[in-house]
């Protein structure tokens, strides 16, 4: 109780600092030193074991949610927790899989193997000689988590009183369930099955294989994956076939599970991508699924229609199937920009980049322009649904502006949407989630 009320107050120092240097830049114009404060804020998010981290994470990738100098500290964060030693690691160890769990390994690497938000890794090796990963959750991740989430509620509702753009109820019931869920490794091995069914036939693509006997709610074992970090593998300069090899691997491992199952995997920041030995795609980190409904698919589809065609009733459409209530045709307009951005690779019938203006900024005066046209408006309330979708959407082309890919995006978009039809995604949905044991809800 006394370590949660520490880390509350921690934490809640922190945010509140920076709400308030937000708040003086904003409203009063006072300037302060945005890469000062971004560099204590890093130091203070980096210690944390929760999901304070991931929330950073996340803002980090969507442009205009934070002053520039944060986030470019943001988006430098990976998961670097400090690691639990190993009096401790063993102790963690007897607890899932009982006081003889050494005997249960061939070898067991003492040290880290590698660091994650809710938990660490540690290489070992199995009896029958296969090297494995084990995802082994810090301690009292339960109530850590609901001591994140209280003080998240706390900032969004102190953003809120700050700026009306965003009505963000339904995006924290969202946060809520998602990060409840990745507590429980037993759910996240399902969800890896899942996705190796799912992406079974896609070329260049890896899915680690979960090991049952040495899974528990909090321990999580797969087979290990030979690879390099994406970060490792661009300082070694590979040449234009290689990024575009591996783009279009990132997209297929994306977008196939979502527009064939309505499955989506949440959480694409750059720790969880390897480059194999092989130059495909080791995709990792499976605790953030989002299973969607197959009418809200439709809506996405018929959002890329109405762009392409300029056909606004057909935007009005689309935005009321993905659940954006009350909205004017003002405010349609003010979100087809935002569409519009991130539609046009699609709609182009050519090779080119993700991103043509050179501007490393645009994507950022978009969404400012958003914004401010939202604000002017009165605000939006966007559905649960829209949270990962978009997410997803910016994290991935963040990716493939730092490869520097340059692919036919059309057509790997109508490859992957071809015969697309929402009865068959609903039957499809259901049997694979029956197979992979994904508790199905939506």
């Amino acid at each position: 109780m006394f370590g949660e009320i520490r880390r509350l107050a921690r934490t809640s120092g922190a945010v509140g600092g920076i709400a308030a240097r937000i708040t003086g830049e904003r409203v009063f114009g006072i300037k302060t030193n945005q890469a000062k404060h971004a560099e204590d804020l890093k130091a203070i998010l980096g210690g944390l074991k929760g999901p304070m981290m991931k929330v950073a994470q996340f803002l980090s990738t969507i442009p205009d949610a934070l002053p520039p100098e944060y986030a470019a500290q943001l988006a430098e964060l990976q998961a670097n927790a400090p690691p639990m030693g190993w009096a401790f690691v063993r102790r963690r160890m007897a607890g899932e899989l009982g006081p003889s769990w050494e005997s249960k390994f061939q070898s067991f690497g003492k040290e880290a193997a590698a660091a994650a938000s809710l938990g660490q890794v540690h290489r070992a090796t199995l009896p029958d000689g296969t090297d494995v990963a084990c995802k082994l959750q810090y301690p009292d991740m339960p109530s850590t988590v609901e001591a994140d989430l209280r003080q998240i509620k706390m900032a969004m509702a102190v953003y809120r009183r700050m700026d009306n753009a965003i009505i963000q109820d339904d995006i924290y019931e969202e946060l809520v369930e998602r990060l409840r869920e990745e507590l429980d490794y037993t759910r996240e091995a399902a969800q890896m099955r899942l996705y190796r069914a799912m992406l079974a036939d896609v070329p260049d693509v890896n899915v680690p294989e979960p090991v049952a006997d040495y899974t528990t709610t909090r321990l999580i074992t797969m087979k290990w994956l030979k690879g390099v970090g994406l970060k490792a593998w661009l300082a070694t300069d590979p040449s234009q076939e290689a990024r575009n090899k591996l783009a279009t691997a990132l997209f297929r491992a994306w977008y196939q599970p979502f527009y064939r199952y309505g499955v989506i995997h949440g959480d694409p920041h750059l720790g969880n991508y390897q480059v194999n030995p092989e130059g495909g795609l080791n995709l990792l980190d499976y605790g953030s699924i989002r299973v969607f409904p197959a009418k809200f698919v439709t809506g996405v589809l018929e959002l890329y229609a109405a762009v392409r065609d300029d056909d606004e009733e057909r935007s009005v459409h689309a935005y009321d199937i993905w659940g954006f209530k009350g909205i004017t045709r003002e405010q349609v307009h003010v979100l087809n920009d935002w569409a519009k951005f991130l539609y046009e690779p699609l709609v182009q019938d050519r090779v080119r980049p993700i991103q043509e203006n050179g501007d490393t900024q645009y994507g950022r005066s978009i969404a400012e322009k958003v914004h401010a046209g939202l604000q002017r408006t009165g605000g939006v309330r966007p559905p649960r649904e829209f949270v990962l979708m978009d997410r997803s959407a910016i994290g991935l082309g963040s990716v493939f502006l730092r490869l520097g890919a340059e692919l036919n995006w059309s057509r790997l978009f109508h490859e992957t949407v071809a015969d697309f039809n929402e009865a068959d995604l609903a039957a499809r949905q259901a049997e694979a989630l029956a197979a992979a044991g994904v508790p199905a809800t939506i």
